[in-house]
Order: structure tokens, then sequence, then C-alpha cells
């Protein structure tokens, strides 16, 4: 939804968040990008920010809120398009400018799932791209859950038509990583699917007696893809250090929520890039009882946040983050936000307020203890 020649103007009055310190100032744009970052009075008039806090656009790496959008209610699916121009709509006014649409990969044999319609999210989010309809800037985050017997067919077919912007090795069998506490998958799974504890228990043996094989002969193959076409690849639910290298020898550079303090130290210790989901923190931890957010940043292992499943989550979190963890001062719980994940995936040209970025910018109000997004641009251009 970038104009073709967007808008240079003034931004004044406003509590700046730069990279590492906070100033009262004023932030000049000129054809999208920042021309000029200054303390004090503007040299010309411009918008008056009120002494509001303006941050970097926020980057999100792995949401899969899109799929609430699509499939509403179970069976249920909605127009494609319109369903994903719903999400954009959330997403930047939520304050993010750069998202990774996590898309899933591969069918699930045991439940219904979105992994069979793949292509037609991806076409939809397609169409919007090619009609200029987007207000925040989209990419394609691959979930693939490596025990799907249709995943490498599936993720081959996608990536000779789509561009792939990050793949994740995801295994969600019970007994592992994210559910190695079996107790905890048949309190999350049997409510979700609100199933008997003899239903959730048959699927666990079905799932446990099958995955194994189908993982072993996934994985290495899909890494190989990934590989070949210059795909990042991220980790996900490591849990033990043996998980982690693992993942280091596959090439992984990002570590999606890693279930033990064990696990993160591990990733930190091979220069992989630690993410956590923005809920955890909000709600003081883990909804699968995992580590806490909270519990990672005190120990200096946090790199990023993510929005996971609310993306109002993450600029929430982000303001958060400071009273939770004091040694965590805003502006480098907003670069867990912004600059952080932008550099994760290459994005060298966004994620702080800095002349010569692109001028991807939030204004933002703090109602009570509520960060609330007022104003939001895109390259210049004013998209909420």
């Amino acid at each position: 939804m970038t104009s073709q020649s967007p808008a240079s103007f003034v931004l004044e009055n406003a509590e700046i968040v730069l990279p590492d310190a906070v100033i009262r100032g004023f932030v000049a744009v000129a054809d999208g990008r920042i021309a000029e970052v200054g303390e004090g009075r503007a040299p010309e008039r411009g918008i008056d920010c009120a002494g509001e806090t303006l941050i970097p656009g926020l980057v999100e790496l792995h949401t899969d809120h899109l799929e609430s959008h699509y499939a509403p209610r179970p069976k249920v699916r909605w127009h494609p398009l319109g369903a994903v121009l719903a999400y954009d709509a959330q997403i930047v006014t939520s304050g993010i400018t750069t998202v990774f649409d996590s898309l899933r990969a591969g069918t699930d044999l045991d439940a219904p799932s979105l992994g069979g319609e793949l292509f037609t999210i991806a076409e939809a989010l397609d169409e919007a791209r090619r009609h200029k309809l987007f207000r925040a800037e989209h990419y394609t985050h691959l979930r693939c859950e490596i025990p799907s017997p249709d995943l490498i067919e599936s993720v081959e077919n996608f990536a000779a038509v789509f561009p792939v912007g990050l793949l994740s090795l995801m295994d969600h069998t019970p007994g592992q990583r994210q559910f190695r506490d079996l107790e905890q998958y048949f309190v999350y799974y049997g409510g979700k699917n609100a199933t008997s504890r003899e239903e959730t228990e048959a699927l666990v043996a079905r799932r446990v007696a099958r995955n194994g094989a189908i993982a072993e002969k996934n994985r290495p193959a899909l890494i190989a893809l990934a590989r070949a076409r210059g795909i990042p690849i991220a980790s996900h639910d490591d849990t033990t250090r043996e998980d982690v290298g693992a993942s280091w020898e596959a090439g992984v550079s990002l570590a999606e929520f890693p279930t033990t303090v064990e696990a993160a130290q591990a990733c930190h210790d091979r220069g992989i890039t630690v993410m956590m989901g923005a809920p955890n923190l909000i709600r003081g931890g883990s909804h699968s009882g995992n580590v806490a957010a909270q519990t990672l940043a005190q120990e200096g292992l946090l790199d990023i946040l993510s929005s996971d499943y609310v993306p109002a989550s993450l600029l929430m979190a982000a303001f958060r983050l400071p009273d939770r963890v004091p040694a965590i001062d805003l502006p480098a719980a907003i670069r867990t936000v912004t600059v952080n994940p932008a550099r994760a995936t290459g994005l060298g040209d966004r994620g702080a307020i800095a002349p010569g970025l692109r001028a991807d910018l939030v204004r933002v109000r703090i109602a009570g203890e509520t960060p609330v997004v007022r104003q939001v641009w895109r390259e210049g251009e004013r998209v909420a």
C-alpha cells in the first residue's frame, strides 16, 4: 500500500526511542526514509506528537493469527482475501509494519488442520501483494511439522511458486519438546479439541508410534531443501542441549520458544538467537508449563519477542519488559521487537530510528500502564 512518492514530513515534540537512548525531539522524513533525528525543537513545524512516544515499526517473525481469520469457526472457511485483509489491518494497528506470516506446511493425519490449504492462503496473500492492498509488509514463514507425511512435497511445491523468508523445524510429537510433560499434552489438547482422556491417550499412542520414522526421513530432506534455496532455518521448542546441538548442525540461526533455561543457554553458547512469546511474558508464564519468557530475560537469554497468537501482545510486552526485568531499559526492550528480529532475518534497512533507514514509525500513547497505538507509518506513508 506504499505510494509512489512517500510524503516528506516532520514529527515533533515526541519521546523518541533510539537504539540506546530516549530523547525528546523530532524526526524528519523524506522520500520514505528517515532524514534527520534531533533533540529539542524541530527546525520547522511538523506533526505535534504531544509528548507521546515514537518507536520504530515492529517486526514480527512468527504469528499464526492469520489462521483465525481464515478459519474463524470449526469447519468454517472465510473469504481468503477478506481474511487476509482483516488480518493485515489488525497487524498494522498493533504497530507491526513488517510481518512474517506463519503458514503451516504439511497435513495432520489425526486432526483437521490448515496444512492442506496452504496454497489457498498463499494465493490470497499474493493477490493482496500484487494489488498493493497491504498496509504492513508481508513475508512468509513456513511452519513445517516434520512428522507430516506430505511435508516435503508441500514445501517443494510451495517454494517453487512463492518466496519463503523463514522456515521452522517443528515436531509436536507427545513426550518431547513442548510436550515433554505428557500431562500437559492431555490438558492442552483435551481442552482444545473437547476430547475425553481416553481419546487423547489413543491419539498420543498413534502419534508416538508413527511420527518417529516419518520425522527421521523428513528432517534431513527439509534441511537440504532450505539450504539449497538459501532459506533461513529456525528451530522450535528446543528442550535439551542435544536438541540445540542438532539445531546448530542443521544451520539454525534462530531458536523459537526454547522450553528450558538449559536450551536457551545452549543456544547463546552456539550463537543462536533466542525468541520467546510475548503472551508468555504478559501472562507470566507458558500456557504449556515450560520456561517463562521473563526467566530467560532475567538470565540475559532473551533476544526477540514474538506475538505468536495475539498481535497486540508484541507492543504490550515490549513496554512491560523493563518493569518485569529492571536490568532491561526501554531501548533494550524495544530492540527485542524491532532491530533484533530485523537483523535475524537479514532486513538491515529497518528496525531503528536512525538516518537512512526506512521511515517505519509508530506513535504510542501510554494509557495507564497500557501502550496504545495512535499512528503508524510504513516507508513514510501513513497506514494507520
